[in-house]
Parts: C-alpha cells; sequence; structure tokens
C-alpha cells in the first residue's frame, strides 16, 4: 500500500479538535546526528507546536511511515518483529487516549500486512522459539477485540503455541530464544507477557498467570545485584556463556534499556492480571523496589539515564533515550494505575521535560527527532556480544530508532492521562 502526498493531506484534514496544548518548547536543531527522509510528503504540511506532545509525536511516525509501514530506510527489517510490536503497542494506547479511529486504522493496515485469512503469519519463523515475535501479539489480540475477524485469533494461536512449547530453564524460566539455551533475558519479559496475560484472559486460561508471575518472580530473583539493586542484562543458568559469571550465570553490566523493557512489563502485565489473583502483590512489590533503585542512578541534572546505568562519569557514556523514555512510561503508567506512590508522577515529568530539552529536535515542519536512542545491545551471538561496558557503549545510537520513539509516545500519553485526572480531581 502506497499513500501520496495527497493522502497526507486527506490524514491531516481528517484530524480532530483538540484542546490541551504542549508545554514545553523547541530544542536546537543542531542536536540531530541523523532523520528519516519525508518522501512524499507535501512541504506545506507541518505540525504545530500548539499540539500536545503525543499528537506531535505520533503524528510524527505515521508521515514518516505511509502505508502503516513500521520500517524506514534506518531501520528496514520488513519481518515481523518486537520493535513493530512496540509501536503498535503504543498506537493502541494512542487510540484509546484520543479516541481517533486513524490509529486503529494504522495498526490494522500494518498487520494486514502479515497476517493471511488463513492466519498464517509472513515472514514469522515458528521453529525459531524467538521470544522477540510474540511482542507482536498485542496488535493481534486489540485487532480481534475490535472486528471479531478469526484470522488476528488464529495468528495470536500460533504464538500461543510457540509459548507453550518454548524451551525452558529448569524452573520453568522462557530462554530467550533456542539459538541462546538456558537464558533468560530481561527484554523478553516484556515480549512475552503481555501477551501471554491478555491472551489468558481472553481465553479463559487462568492456569496461565502463576506462570506468568513466575517469569517476573525467576528473572528478578537471579538478576538483581544485592549491592546495587539494580538488574543485571541478561542471566545463563548453565553458566556456559563468556559473558556469564562463573558463580551467578548474570552478564557483567546494567543496560538501561534492559531494564526499562522489565520495568515496561510490569506495569503492562499489572493493567491485565486479575485484581483478585493472590500473587499481584508480588509484582507490585517489584515494581517498587525497581523503581526505588533506579531513581539512585538517575542523572540529578538531565534527569535522565545513562547507557550503563551505573557509570555515568565513565568515558563513551552516554544519556540513552529509550531508557530514560521507558522509566518515565513505568513511572507514569504505575501512579495512574495505583501500584506506586504519587511522587512518581513528578519523577515521570522530569524525566519527559529532560528528554525534550536534552534528546529531542524539532525540524522547521514540526517534525520530532528522538535522538541517542541505542540501535540493538544483546548478548553473545555471532559477532559475540560480550556485554562489557565498551560493549554497550561501542553500539550505534539512531535518531528516530522506534525502540525509542515508542516509549516515548507511550510516556507521552500517560503523563497526558495523568495530567487530565488531576485536572478532573480539582474541579
Amino acid at each position: 500500500m502506497k499513500i501520496t502526498s495527497i493522502g497526507l493531506v486527506v490524514w491531516f484534514l481528517l484530524l480532530p479538535p483538540l484542546v490541551d496544548k504542549a508545554s514545553n518548547g523547541d530544542v536546537p536543531r543542531s542536536q540531530v546526528t541523523s532523520s528519516v527522509v519525508l518522501s512524499g510528503v507535501n512541504d506545506s504540511l507541518f505540525i504545530p507546536a500548539s499540539w500536545p506532545w503525543s499528537r506531535r509525536i505520533a503524528e510524527s511516525f505515521v508521515l514518516r511511515h505511509p502505508g502503516s509501514v513500521t520500517y524506514d530506510s534506518g531501520s528496514p527489517n520488513q519481518r515481523w518483529n518486537y520493535e513493530q510490536g512496540l509501536m503498535l503497542v503504543a498506537f493502541r494506547q494512542m487510540w484509546l487516549h484520543t479516541n481517533d479511529r486513524r490509529y486503529f486504522d494504522f495498526i490494522k493496515g500494518n498487520i494486514d500486512q502479515y497476517v493471511e485469512e488463513s492466519g498464517s503469519i509472513k515472514t514469522y519463523k515458528y521453529e525459531d522459539f524467538n521470544i522477540d515475535n510474540v511482542a507482536v501479539g498485542r496488535a493481534l489480540l486489540t485487532l480481534y477485540e475490535r472486528t471479531g475477524e478469526q484470522k488476528y485469533m488464529f495468528a495470536a494461536d500460533t504464538l500461543r503455541k510457540q509459548l507453550k512449547n518454548q524451551p525452558r530453564t529448569n524452573e520453568g524460566g522462557f530462554w530467550h530464544k533456542q539459538i541462546y539455551p538456558y537464558q533468560m533475558w530481561l527484554d523478553g519479559l516484556f515480549m512475552a507477557e503481555p501477551f501471554y496475560a491478555w491472551y489468558s484472559v481472553m481465553t479463559k486460561e487462568s492456569r496461565a498467570f502463576d506462570d506468568i508471575v513466575n517469569q517476573f518472580v525467576f528473572i528478578y530473583k537471579h538478576t538483581r545485584d544485592p549491592k546495587t539493586g539494580l538488574l543485571y542484562h541478561g542471566w545463563d543458568e548453565s553458566k556456559q556463556q563468556r559473558w556469564a559469571n562463573p558463580e551467578t550465570g548474570c552478564s557483567p553490566n546494567f543496560w538501561g534499556r534492559a531494564i526499562g523493557w522489565y520495568a515496561m512489563a510490569l506495569v503492562d502485565v499489572l493493567d491485565i492480571l486479575p485484581k483478585n489473583h493472590p500473587r499481584r502483590h508480588e509484582l507490585v512489590s517489584i515494581l517498587k523496589d525497581v523503581s526505588a533503585t533506579l531513581l539512585k542512578y538517575q542523572d540529578k541534572r538531565t534527569h535522565l539515564w545513562y547507557q550503563v546505568l551505573d557509570q555515568g562519569g565513565r568515558a563513551g557514556n552516554y544519556l540513552e533515550a529509550s531508557a530514560s523514555s521507558m522509566f518515565a512510561y513505568a513511572f507514569a503508567r504505575g501512579v495512574n494505575q495505583n501500584h506506586l506512590e504519587k511522587k512518581y508522577s513528578k519523577v515521570a515529568r522530569e524525566i519527559f521535560r529532560g528528554i525534550i530539552e536534552n534528546l529531542v529536535s524539532v525540524d522547521p515542519k514540526g517534525f520530532v527527532d528522538l535522538l541517542h536512542t541505542c540501535q540493538g545491545a544483546g548478548l553473545g551471538g555471532k559477532p559475540y556480544r560480550d556485554g562489557s561496558y565498551e560493549y554497550y557503549i561501542s553500539e550505534l545510537q539512531r535518531t528516530n530508532d522506534m525502540k525509542g520513539y515508542g516509549p516515548f509516545l507511550l510516556a507521552a500519553i500517560e503523563i497526558e492521562r495523568g495530567d487530565a485526572r488531576t485536572r478532573s480531581v480539582r474541579k
């Protein structure tokens, strides 16, 4: 599907009236390190600074991705993938936040490029047992819930089948991938558990809830450093990987985005897990502990976090956009859902302002650029990633990378929801 500049004009003409106003100004264009080319975008189109940040961020993404695609020249992965899943989670929230059907249509237009009438998923490989690929499952459930079309549920059934047969550690934790035996990574909690929980609610599979809670508890138990309270990126039960501590099995450093994935997974699963489930308090307790610990490693000047969380003053480290956005979202959502103390609402706003002032540039047409997102980081594989400090700071940084842009949008939405609730209470 291809959208012309005329189609983009129609998109803007269909925008509903906006009542909120953005509270932050632009920052210098000179901060941009790279940018997505807006091919086919009419020069007369612009994104007003008077719009709320959520609208400015969402419209910037949509106009850069005509045809409901979630890839571009800088992020060219056209396969079914977790970055796609993350952005569609953000667009679902934007749809619910604004009641603007166009955001739902973006989700549907994207998924329909992958899911056939039979429910088979183009480019997805079941036999990989790659937990990242489950992340798109929430978009399938969104569409099934709204439309009732069986193809979306058939596709979701496939992802649930993957989880049913996903290789596990001896105590029952999901391996991150078939090619990473006996390894749990913090990233995997966001990829699998919110979908697993939502699917289980929809299918009345109540026995799954203990399994879901266990995934959080297992990795928390194994990766939490007793000295700092921070969570290591990964854990190898076999202790065979070169990156694994021979005594604990943990990777050697605290990568910001890894903990961000985990924190977002916690608040998202708590939204879904039945209120009367006897183990909800375990997840709330973990969320509170992780949140309090993160505050100790926040940069005091910018309110942001470094790529390697506990080594802010070390050469080569940098303030990283995706982790900071993820923490802002988790804090704001945690307060809005009454899991965290109200002080975290103020913290989330400070983080968001820090992102705007230090990691955002707005171009002359009003398109929002998010800078300094780590392109990707993992453990093991080929070429081998050893989890060292030098490794994490050497990974490329990108502008408008979806792993930052999605959480940035989610944070904006959740902060605006909190502000609206506050105004309602004052009335």
